[in-house]
């Protein structure tokens, strides 16, 4: 029995590129698939999680919504490098600003990902693993980011599991220890990569800060980070 389509994915095998941009919200991705991308074709609609398959610079490549928080990217990253044979996945984000020198719209790319997740739990572990970007893919990264006059800042994010933390103080010890930026999902995407020898990496874009309270409109999130995007789009 095939394991395609999935519950989640009705996608056919083929119908999606060796590598998926994969923002949060879908119609980002549509955004992207349509301003980017030539002859793009919808191959998801299920859950309304939409996905495009179009080319860029003749190369052919996949631009898919994977929710909000990991048990939602984890399902649609586990089922695209497990059933679909994606070799690459990236992220493309927005993120909370932690760290004192952290801006709005700043570009911030996940070295690693910390997290106060127990995703990790399922490989029974002896201990506890560092979830990590590719070092291949960082680095180009950061190559076509300075190449296009985007300076990056590269380091440690939270990949938290909660949106509105009771604990008040989380934020600020995070803070001290490095951390640069607070999302919800790029330790379950590098985990699974890391457990499916495929790669990954997160670029986000700075949206909001925690300690400041500067943030910006959803209709700002949802199309106007384009450094990020274009970035993403030349590592395909």
């Amino acid at each position: 029995m095939s394991n395609t389509p999935t519950p989640h994915i009705e996608a056919k095998p083929g119908e999606i590129a060796k590598t998926v941009l994969m923002p949060g919200d879908p119609l980002r991705a549509k955004f992207i698939a349509e301003t980017y991308l030539e002859n793009p074709v919808c191959f998801n609609t299920v859950r309304n999680m939409l996905g495009f398959t179009g080319s860029y610079k003749g190369r052919s490549v996949s631009v898919m919504g994977g929710g909000m928080g990991m048990p939602s990217i984890g399902i649609y990253s586990y089922e695209l490098y497990h059933f679909y044979d994606v070799d690459t996945i990236i992220r493309i984000g927005t993120a909370g600003g932690l760290g004192k020198n952290i801006k709005l719209r700043d570009v911030v790319i996940g070295m690693g990902a910390c997290t106060n997740s127990n995703y990790a739990a399922q490989y029974q572990l002896p201990g506890t693993i560092a979830p990590i970007a590719d070092f291949g893919l960082l680095r180009q990264a950061v190559e076509v980011a300075e190449s296009k006059g985007i300076h990056p800042v590269v380091g440690n994010l939270l990949s938290s599991d909660n949106f509105y933390n009771a604990d008040t103080k989380a934020a600020g010890q995070w803070r001290d220890m490095g951390v640069l930026a607070v999302e919800m999902e790029s330790a379950a995407l590098y985990l699974n990569a890391i457990q499916a020898n495929k790669k990954a990496l997160c670029i986000c874009t700075i949206s909001d800060h925690i300690f400041t309270g500067e943030a910006l409109p959803s209709m700002d999130r949802q199309i106007s980070f384009r450094e990020m995007m274009e970035v993403a789009l030349e590592l395909a």
